[in-house]
């Protein structure tokens, strides 16, 4: 036997007399950074893995996509969340594989790992908690997928932001921009994003004209919001709905209801009644996806379900002993024994890491699973300054500047990092009394060169 062979021998022994459990967590997200925090501290080994090095604020996202925060004020490392926790350890990388046999994660390119020939990179497990996430669904779209700008991680927040900058600089002092679409910007998706980006899009205007000098006619600027079903915010009640679409009209975007896009090129998007609409900014609001992402290691038990993952009450997955799925990765139970899933919010994520993660220990201690149960505390979007609506589960709906300060606490307190939450106040404050212009800097040049060529270019899953 050589040395490795006992190593593994000892590893092995380890594990079958009791040794400290290793969890595995695949995501550093809202679901994911809410399991390991939960398992902080607990008798457990916890690796958190994730291909970026930070966690993303992504309800924030459209802030830094039209240039009123900085990408550094919805990012924190995740290295500074845990370095005081002894348990917790965080690994950058990719997975490629999950081997269940061997309970084993793969980081590798080749492959999953087989007892032939193991990958160096191998990362074994005896719980596992994915929380993969989802990615932008352009929902087979002629176009979409390389020419609109989906906005779900922090590079396509910045992405977008050097493209609109850009936009403006082509628009200045160049009248024959006003009709060849460089000041037309098609939203599509009516959900609280869409609304937001919209809504974020007209200030960016307003304020590159009365603050920034720009010289272009802003009346001749378009802005057009598309959605497929017959009103904004189908998950709002109304009153919410109804202020949200009249609050939008007022400064000046146009609606389109009952239509979706049905294909994008480099200098229009075409709605499906053949309206085309000349524009070189389509803005991708319109959901997501978890197909693409490692949820496809689950086979059967995630094709049917666009890519999330069956779950059990429990969240864990049937047949695969250990095994949790969460957030948007999972087609969580709306109620114990209910078909219907949740949807792919924030609040879903972080509740059912916290609960995936108590159930792990629940299993180490030998103990029953409880089932997982959900706790609405309401929904909320921003339509601009002063402009919000809070829909919370219990008394009216919140609109206008108290839904706004509503909105705006809400997302303080879940800000991940001392320092964000600090200067995101201060910048908010800053603008709202001020209305100064926010950190308006075209930082990569390539955007400038896939602009003039090809468009955006494909997502990078």
């Amino acid at each position: 036997m050589d040395a490795i062979d006992a190593i593994d021998a000892l590893d092995a022994l380890d594990a079958a007399i009791g040794g400290t459990p290793r969890v595995v967590v695949l995501g550093a997200g809202f679901g994911g950074l809410a399991a390991a925090r939960a398992l902080a501290g607990t008798a457990v080994d916890v690796t958190l893995v994730d291909q970026r090095n930070f966690h993303t604020f992504q309800p924030l996202l459209y802030e830094v996509a039209t240039a009123g925060l900085d990408p550094s004020d919805v990012a924190c490392p995740v290295r500074s969340v845990f370095h005081k926790v002894d348990n917790v350890r965080f690994r950058l990388g990719r997975v490629n594989a999950i081997d269940w046999s061997d309970r084993v994660v793969c980081f590798s390119a080749e492959g999953h790992a087989t007892a032939s020939a193991p990958c160096e990179d191998d990362l074994g497990f005896d719980y596992l908690i994915v929380a993969s996430g989802a990615v932008a669904n352009f929902f087979g779209v002629d176009g979409a997928a390389r020419h609109a700008h989906p906005l779900y991680t922090l590079a396509d927040a910045q992405q977008l932001r050097d493209h609109l900058l850009r936009r403006l600089e082509e628009a200045d002092g160049e009248h024959v921009h006003a009709t060849d679409g460089t000041l037309s910007f098609v939203v599509v998706g009516g959900g609280p994003t869409g609304v937001e980006v919209a809504g974020a899009v007209a200030e960016l205007l307003d304020m590159a004209v009365n603050r920034d000098g720009f010289s272009f006619d802003r009346d001749a600027a378009r802005i057009v919001l598309v959605d497929g079903a017959d009103s904004l915010l189908t998950a709002f009640k109304s009153a919410a709905r109804d202020y949200a679409a009249a609050t939008l009209r007022s400064r000046g975007i146009e609606l389109r209801f009952g239509t979706m896009v049905s294909r994008v090129t480099a200098g229009e998007a075409v709605l499906d009644d053949s309206t085309v609409i000349p524009t070189r900014t389509v803005i991708w609001a319109g959901g997501v996806t978890a197909r693409g992402t490692i949820t496809g290691q689950f086979g059967e038990a995630a094709a049917p379900l666009g890519g999330r993952v069956g779950v059990d009450d429990d969240l864990r997955v049937p047949g695969l002993d250990g095994v949790f799925v969460i957030g948007d990765a999972a087609a969580i139970p709306s109620s114990p024994g209910a078909r219907d899933a949740l949807p792919q919010l924030a609040q879903v994520a972080i509740q059912s890491g916290r609960h995936a993660a108590a159930q792990v220990l629940a299993l180490c201690a030998g103990t029953p699973t409880a089932p997982f149960r959900y706790k609405d505390k309401g929904i909320m979007a921003t339509i601009g300054r002063r402009a919000a609506i809070a829909q919370l589960t219990f008394g009216p709906v919140l609109r206008g500047t108290v839904g706004w300060l509503a909105w705006f606490w809400l997302h303080l307190v879940y800000l991940i990092g001392f320092r964000n939450k600090i200067t995101v106040l201060v910048n908010w404050s800053w603008r709202y009394l001020n209305w100064s212009s926010g950190p308006r800097v075209i930082v990569d040049d390539r955007t400038a060169l896939r602009d003039q060529s090809i468009g955006p270019g494909p997502v990078e899953l």
